[in-house]
């Protein structure tokens, strides 16, 4: 009653109390002040004031007996205990193992949960890098309005080319047309082009690439290879720049009925490119890496020579002699069409990339493929993400 004559405030006495919210933030609390207003004019008679305060405390009196009486009451209804009960570490800890292993059980599931790309994807690749299922895998995983634009080009130099097509405001919609690799999302870069896209600044890094699955499960040697500097070297605290996606490395495969035919020793080393009799019947891939390499393997060095004067007996005139004989010696040198000379018979030895020669063989007969046994460049193809792409949509 007393309580009722002081609505109107200018002092207030607040109550602090934590209450849970309803919704999907269940364990926070939230702080609720209930303000107590109590109004005491000045220019009330004293005995007024009097009055007022004696009939708080009054009321104040009558709540404190209230809540006496309801304590009192309740512990005639549940006696207290006269022993605290002891709490079993064991046990506690327990339940917390096992609502660890629930917690990581149910984020697992949420990991494994596919979430529908509601953009378009546009994606140009290597003509014959990605089995067919990837796409439809995908796909299946996706909403019916996912929208993928995949594009596919015969060789890792073409993609790159295109890439690096200059690219100004003016000339966008000239160098960059809805198929280039300029205008992809993603798109496969050739290891032994990366340093290069990096430098130029073609691509992009990938954003938390340390956390992501694809990576964890990669060798040191990979992580070590995939983290460089702005300058495309390699470097611990750089960033990464593309994910592996397949691998492989360069072999040789040859006729063995031409080769019996002819009594001739089977090809085992980069040496037996060299051998005269097979002048005219060897078909390569057009790849400077890999013909170099050849040449560098065939002198007793490295693929990864980095000073050729100095390296290698004889220097850089050497090396342009050796390369000047093999030249004489390979039919063809092309990266789209080796295989298929090799195919029809017009070369009896094709020298390539794991990935194409095997399938190839496979389905011929009569057919020997080998690694050379002084070693041979390991390749890997990559996604990247194109920078360029950013750019064409903000300018």
């Amino acid at each position: 009653m007393a309580l009722a004559a002081s609505l109107s405030s200018s002092s207030c006495i607040c109550f602090h109390t934590q209450l849970p919210y309803s919704n999907s933030n269940r364990y926070k609390t939230s702080s609720v002040n209930l303000p107590l207003r109590l109004n005491l004019h000045d220019n009330a008679p004293s005995s007024n004031k009097n009055s007022l305060l004696l009939s708080i405390s009054a009321s104040t009196f009558v709540f404190v007996g209230l809540g006496l009486c309801i304590c009192s009451s309740a512990s005639a209804f549940t006696p207290l205990p006269r022993h605290f009960q002891k709490v079993d570490s064991s046990s506690t800890a327990t339940l917390q193992e096992e609502d660890d292993e629930k917690s990581d059980a149910a984020f697992e599931i949420w990991k494994s949960k596919s979430y529908a790309l509601t953009v378009p994807l546009s994606m140009v690749a290597l003509q014959g890098s990605i089995p067919p299922s990837w796409s439809k895998d995908f796909i299946s995983s996706q909403s019916r309005r996912l929208k993928l634009q995949t594009k596919f080009r015969p060789t890792l130099e073409d993609i790159f080319t295109q890439l690096c097509l200059p690219f100004t405001q003016a000339k966008a919609k000239v160098n960059i047309g809805p198929a280039s690799p300029a205008a992809a999302d993603i798109l496969t870069l050739g290891d032994s082009w990366l340093p290069l896209a990096i430098k130029k600044a073609v691509i992009e890094p990938i954003t938390a690439a340390e956390h992501q699955d694809w990576f964890k499960d990669l060798s040191r040697k990979w992580k070590v290879y995939l983290r460089r500097n702005l300058n495309g070297d390699i470097d611990p605290q750089g960033q990464i720049w593309a994910a592996p996606y397949r691998w492989g490395t360069m072999v040789i495969a040859y006729k063995k009925t031409k080769f019996q035919k002819k009594n001739l020793p089977p090809m085992q080393d980069w040496a037996d490119l060299w051998r005269p009799e097979l002048a005219g019947r060897i078909s390569m891939v057009n790849s400077p890496r890999e013909v170099v390499g050849a040449v560098l393997k065939y002198m007793g060095a490295s693929y990864n020579t980095t000073d050729i004067d100095l390296q290698i007996a004889g220097g850089r005139n050497a090396v342009l002699q050796n390369l000047e004989l093999l030249a004489r010696q390979v039919k063809l040198f092309d990266s789209a069409s080796y295989l298929r000379a090799f195919s029809v018979g017009d070369v009896w030895v094709a020298v390539g990339w794991s990935s194409d020669v095997l399938p190839v063989a496979k389905r011929m007969s009569n057919v020997a493929v080998v690694v050379p046994k002084s070693g041979a460049s390991l390749w890997a193809d990559l996604w990247g993400g194109c920078l360029c792409n950013w750019l064409v949509y903000w300018n």
